[in-house]
């Protein structure tokens, strides 16, 4: 049978692994925050700069490295409707509203991939299965505006489109996009300023700003040096509580 000791000193080794854990974690959480926000800062100057460079073509755009990210830069380009079908984003948020962002796979050139042209923002129903009727483009167009690539989810990345048309998609899958309309498409969605609809066009190629970054990681080392305060007012306590009782033995085995 253990000796009473041994137990108390494997209870306090517990808690102090558990006590140097929480806190490594806490603090480990708070420079992650400051290194997101130095990527994010740093990312927003290059979106800057791409917004002030010169306006790309679509050969352009389909020569740049597969690796290289292409949200910000300019782009023009002369498109074909070859399809009416319509495309719609769920679970698209836009001032206050929910809805869905509405796109249409549009042709260039006979020897290039398709491209995929952003409508613009559509409020949803309250009913689910009733979608909102989009105009598409019908007539070529010389479009300009700016191109993004969406980041995939790795815990939901499928497309998951719904029979009919519109057609309803859960993620902007690009490769199984094209697979379903059986065209290629470019690895960018243009994102154009020049259509003649009424249509909004959301644009938030950051979802979180380095300022919330910073903020988090405030949130995270106050949290760390809030538990650790706690954790030393306790053991503080605990140890004036052992000293005492030591104290009143000595003074009873004196008497």
């Amino acid at each position: 049978m253990a000796h009473p000791r041994v137990k108390v000193n494997l209870a306090w080794l517990f808690i102090v692994l558990s006590t140097v854990m929480v806190f490594s974690i806490l603090v480990k959480l708070g420079f992650w925050q400051l290194e997101r926000a130095q990527y994010k800062a740093a990312w927003q100057q290059e979106l800057t700069a791409r917004q002030s460079s010169s306006v790309l073509g679509y050969t352009d755009l389909l020569n740049f490295p597969q690796d290289e990210p292409l949200t910000g830069y300019k782009l023009q380009v002369a498109v074909t409707p070859k399809s009416s079908n319509i495309f719609l984003l769920d679970n698209q948020v836009y001032n206050g509203r929910v809805g869905y962002l509405a796109y249409q796979a549009l042709q260039v050139s006979d020897t290039q991939p398709w491209l995929l042209v952003e409508l613009g923002f559509v409020a949803a129903s309250l009913d689910r299965s009733q979608l909102p009727q989009v105009q598409p483009i019908s007539s070529p167009l010389n479009l300009q505006g700016r191109v993004y690539q969406k980041q995939l989810n790795p815990m939901s990345s499928e497309l998951m489109a719904e029979e009919g048309q519109p057609t309803r998609m859960q993620n902007l899958n690009l490769l199984q996009l094209a697979q379903l309309i059986g065209k290629p498409l470019a690895t960018a969605v243009l994102q154009p300023n020049n259509l003649d609809n009424s249509y909004p066009h959301p644009w938030q190629p950051i979802p979180l700003s380095s300022q919330k970054h910073h903020g988090y990681a405030v949130q995270w080392f106050s949290m760390a040096f809030v538990f650790a305060i706690l954790i030393g007012y306790l053991l503080f306590r605990k140890l004036k509580k052992s000293y005492g009782e030591q104290s009143n033995k000595a003074i009873a085995n004196d008497t």
